[in-house]
């Protein structure tokens, strides 16, 4: 099968409250759904709860405030109301977090409060308040150094993270704080080995990391290595590639100017540790506490724009990059987010006005115009799509391994204008680039097993890429296709079943299960198949054929396809 593929609860704190909500800018906080009639405690207490479940803490906070007010002894109201505060960046959640002693998150928002009121040992006693365990065994320390940094003790700071730093867990998180908090003190000649470990421990730079590295090398007379430091970041994340000119013109900052940015750091250090582990909503929480301390962080705001994204929340996800400006350093990624998520939300011509604005202000940077191919191709525009990619190859030159991607979407466009010979030769160069791409083995293996053609090659091409993805349902649907072209009609049944369980929504796979049951003789079998198939949205092409194969005579077999 062609696969066309788009670019919990935490324990210590007891969040299970936050399992509907996400986070939203306090800034920029339009509705998107309508909250049912709120009357009396109960009425306000659902209407938190819609808001909640419509991705809207601010309004959930307005709701369980005025719950509250009516209910003040009501401790589920209480922690509600608290946590949607925080949630949103209310200044109410002080207050509210001071009614609940036992709430670790309360003692990170009060703990926070005296931060940036100046107190610091009233934010480091708050701070050593939570448990050296779990989550907290990489945040606790963090805040405790900063704190410690932030009222002058950069000895004492620097003592608290050393035992961390050639720790088994964290590492190169701990030296970089070490190191930021050595070179806001003035120790240059720590920072200079505490940077290099963490370094050395994070073998994958990301794009704050290679900030703060950066900046340090600028600063410490090494231009020349600073702009290979973000220049790399292109290689390993092409997105990144559009931001990195305007970061090597700010890389003789400082990126942490005092000891709250340290603190922000310190959340998003977290956040970033938690993605990809089903700790989405603390994730979310802990970038909105490094927001609390920084407005105008912009790495946080990518990150929980990203967190809020992969949880299907695009219009929070949106929101919270409005607040970047034009003139920040990373404002051209930021609009290349935010093309794609006004994309998603279906607004696609307010994304494409973004991205041909995008390509102007970069002229040299094909990022902008192979975002417009993929959107101009999610909207059937194939001809337009097609323009876009050409446009951007031209742009590229000299294509790379990196590159692979707009020649494999240039091939799918192509193909579907049915222009098969230019489709082939752009998935071969595709695969010339990068051999052992998945998606563009399958495709193209897939392409001539359907056409019943270069059987071998594409049985090959298409077990190579299930070797890499052997959960993938589409690939193994089109293993099972290939093998029924070439007759192994018992494996393809086994092959193609299995591929229904991966992808049991999927109408061309059930199709193809009931063309498999067909030739096996398993007439009954097959027409459930296929019926099943057409209550699964196919492309009305496939309906037609479906539709054409029930009204098969018994005596007929179709493995075909047509």
């Amino acid at each position: 099968m062609q696969h066309l593929r788009s670019f919990g609860r935490v324990s210590f704190l007891a969040l299970s409250v936050l399992s509907a909500c996400a986070m939203a800018d306090p800034s920029a906080r339009a509705g998107t759904g309508v909250a049912p009639p709120a009357t009396g405690v109960f009425g306000h207490y659902l209407a938190g709860e819609f808001a909640f479940s419509q991705s809207e803490p601010g309004i959930a906070a307005d709701a369980f405030l005025k719950a509250l007010a009516a209910s003040p002894h009501d401790h589920t109201l209480l922690q509600q109301a608290f946590l949607a505060s925080a949630m949103s960046g209310r200044p109410q959640a002080v207050e509210l977090a001071r009614q609940l002693p036992d709430n670790q998150v309360a003692q990170l928002v009060l703990g926070d409060h005296e931060a940036l009121l100046g107190h610091w040992q009233a934010a480091e006693q708050r701070f050593r308040s939570l448990p050296n365990q779990g989550l907290t065994q990489l945040l606790r320390p963090l805040l405790v150094a900063w704190s410690q940094q932030g009222a002058g003790n950069t000895q004492q700071a620097l003592a608290t993270l050393r035992p961390l730093v050639t720790g088994p867990r964290f590492q190169g998180i701990f030296a970089l704080h070490a190191a930021m908090i050595a070179d806001l003190g003035g120790n240059m000649q720590q920072a200079a080995q505490l940077y290099r470990v963490a370094q050395d421990a994070s073998p994958d730079t990301n794009l704050r990391l290679a900030q703060i590295l950066a900046s340090w090398q600028r600063r410490s007379g090494n231009p020349d290595e600073a702009r290979g430091t973000l220049s790399e970041l292109g290689n390993d994340a092409p997105e990144l590639s559009i931001a990195v000119p305007g970061l090597i013109g700010m890389d003789q900052q400082r990126p942490v100017r005092n000891a709250a940015e340290g603190i922000a750091e310190a959340y998003v250090a977290l956040a970033g540790a938690l993605r990809g582990q089903n700790a989405g909503n603390f994730a979310t929480l802990m970038v909105r506490f490094a927001l609390d301390m920084r407005p105008d962080f912009t790495a946080a705001r990518l990150v929980g724009s990203a967190l809020l994204a992969t949880d299907q929340q695009n219009a929070a996800a949106l929101r919270i990059l409005v607040p970047v400006a034009d003139s920040d350093p990373l404002a051209p990624l930021v609009q290349l987010r935010r093309a794609a998520l006004n994309e998603r939300l279906g607004h696609a011509d307010m994304a494409m006005q973004s991205l041909e604005r995008l390509a102007r202000q970069h002229p040299h940077n094909p990022l902008p115009l192979i975002m417009e191919g993929d959107i101009q191709r999610t909207q059937k525009h194939y001809q337009e799509a097609v323009t876009a990619y050409t446009r951007a190859i031209a742009e590229i030159g000299r294509p790379s391994e990196r590159d692979w991607g707009v020649f494999y979407s240039r091939g799918i466009a192509f193909d579907q204008m049915h222009d098969w010979p230019k489709a082939q030769a752009d998935f071969e160069q595709s695969l010339h680039l990068s051999p052992d791409q998945p998606s563009v083995l399958n495709y193209l293996g897939y392409s001539w097993a359907d056409a019943n053609r270069n059987l071998g090659q594409a049985r090959a091409m298409i077990e190579k890429a299930i070797q890499r993805r052997p959960n993938d349902g589409a690939i193994t649907d089109s293993l099972g296709w290939v093998m029924l072209r070439q007759g192994e009609v018992a494996t393809a049944v086994n092959t193609l079943q299995r591929a229904v369980e991966l992808e049991p929504e999927d109408a061309t796979i059930n199709g193809h299960l009931g063309d498999a049951y067909w030739a096996a003789g398993r007439k009954l079998e097959a027409e459930y198949q296929w019926r099943r198939a057409l209550t699964l949205n196919p492309t009305p092409d496939d309906a037609a054929k479906l539709e054409a194969k029930l009204q098969l005579p018994s005596k007929a077999a179709m493995i075909s396809g047509q």
